[in-house]
C-alpha cells in the first residue's frame, strides 16, 4: 500500500512540475521535426505521436514537418533503382522525385490517421499547398543533384489558418518552383524555415543521436545547454562534423531569426519530447537566444 502510495505522489510531482511549464507555453507554436530511426520503428513512432498530440490538448499549437529518406531509399530499391548521394545528399532524377512524393504523401497521411485516432483533429499538407514552400535549384558545391530544393520563401498563412481552426498541420517537405515544377526538401531546411515564418516559441529535431557533443567520441562532452553564439563558435573551431554540421546552422539560424528555443533530442527515446518540455533538467541539448539567462 505504500509503495502504491509513493507512486501516486511520484506522479502528482511529475504533474506539478509541469505546471509551469504548460502556463508558460500555452498557445505558443512548436515545430516539431520528425525523422530517423523514430520513424521506421511502429512503437516509437506512435510515442512521438501521443507526445506531440499531448501538447495539443495542453495547451501548444504544434506543427510536425517529417521526413521519410529511409523509406524512400527502401521504396527506391523497391523498382530497381539505387539511392545515389552527394556530400550527404540525395541525387534525385525525375523517377526518384516521382517516388519520394508518393513515398512522403504516404508517410504523411499515416501520420494523420496516427492523430485522428488519438481524438485530435489534424491535416497533412505538402508544401505545394497555398504555396506554403517556394523553392529553386539546389547545387551541392556546384554539382547537379536533380529536383532537389532550396527553399526562398515561405507563405504561412495555410498553417495560421489551420492553427485557428485548432486543427494539427502535418507537413511533407516537398515544394515548388516558380514554373510550379515539384522538388524535393531536405525536412531540416524545411521545419527551420516553416519555425521561422511563424515565428515559433520552439523548435525541436528528433535524431538519432542523444544531442550535441563538443567530442563526439567522449561521452562526458554532452553540452545541454549552449547559446546561438557558443554553438556557432564551435561550428567555426571544426569540432562538429557530419550530419550534425547543417543541423547546428539550422538552429542557430533559427534562433537568429525569432524562434525562442531550439532542442535536439534524441527520437530513440521514449517520450523524450515531453521529457525536454516539461522537466526541469530536460533529455537533449537546448539552444537558446545569447541573452536568455
Amino acid at each position: 500500500m505504500e509503495k502504491d502510495m509513493e507512486k501516486v505522489l511520484h506522479k502528482a510531482e511529475v504533474l506539478i512540475e509541469a505546471l509551469p511549464y504548460i502556463q508558460k507555453f500555452n498557445r505558443k507554436i512548436i515545430v516539431v521535426k520528425y525523422g530517423g530511426s523514430a520513424m521506421s520503428n511502429e512503437e516509437l513512432q506512435r510515442n512521438v505521436i501521443k507526445d506531440v498530440t499531448l501538447l495539443k490538448l495542453v495547451g501548444f499549437k504544434p506543427i510536425i514537418v517529417h521526413g521519410g529518406g529511409k523509406e524512400i531509399s527502401r521504396w527506391v530499391g523497391k523498382v530497381g533503382k539505387e539511392a545515389k548521394f552527394v556530400n550527404g545528399l540525395r541525387v534525385t532524377d525525375a523517377e526518384t522525385m516521382e517516388i519520394a512524393e508518393m513515398v512522403l504523401n504516404k508517410v504523411n497521411k499515416q501520420l494523420v490517421s496516427m492523430v485522428e485516432e488519438l481524438g485530435v483533429n489534424a491535416i497533412g499538407i505538402s508544401g505545394k499547398d497555398g504555396g506554403l514552400l517556394k523553392v529553386e535549384k539546389k547545387y551541392s558545391n556546384g554539382e547537379d543533384i536533380g529536383f532537389v530544393g532550396e527553399i526562398t520563401e515561405v507563405n504561412p498563412k495555410i498553417l495560421f489558418d489551420m492553427l485557428e481552426k485548432d486543427f494539427l498541420p502535418i507537413v511533407a517537405p516537398i515544394g515548388m518552383d516558380d514554373k510550379f515544377q515539384t522538388y524535393n526538401i531536405n525536412a531540416d531546411d524545411a521545419a527551420c524555415a516553416i519555425a521561422k515564418a511563424v515565428e515559433a516559441e520552439k523548435l525541436a529535431f528528433l535524431t538519432d543521436i542523444e544531442g550535441l557533443y563538443k567530442d563526439i567520441n567522449d561521452k562526458s562532452s554532452f553540452i545541454s545547454r549552449i547559446t546561438a553564439s557558443e554553438a556557432e563558435e564551435l561550428i567555426n573551431s571544426g569540432f562538429i562534423g557530419g550530419g550534425m554540421l547543417p543541423k547546428l546552422n539550422n538552429c542557430t539560424s533559427a534562433i537568429k531569426n525569432g524562434v525562442n528555443k531550439v532542442h535536439i533530442l534524441d527520437g530513440r527515446i521514449l517520450h523524450c519530447l515531453l521529457l525536454e518540455i516539461f522537466t526541469n533538467s530536460g533529455v537533449g541539448t537546448a539552444i537558446v537566444a545569447d541573452e536568455e539567462v
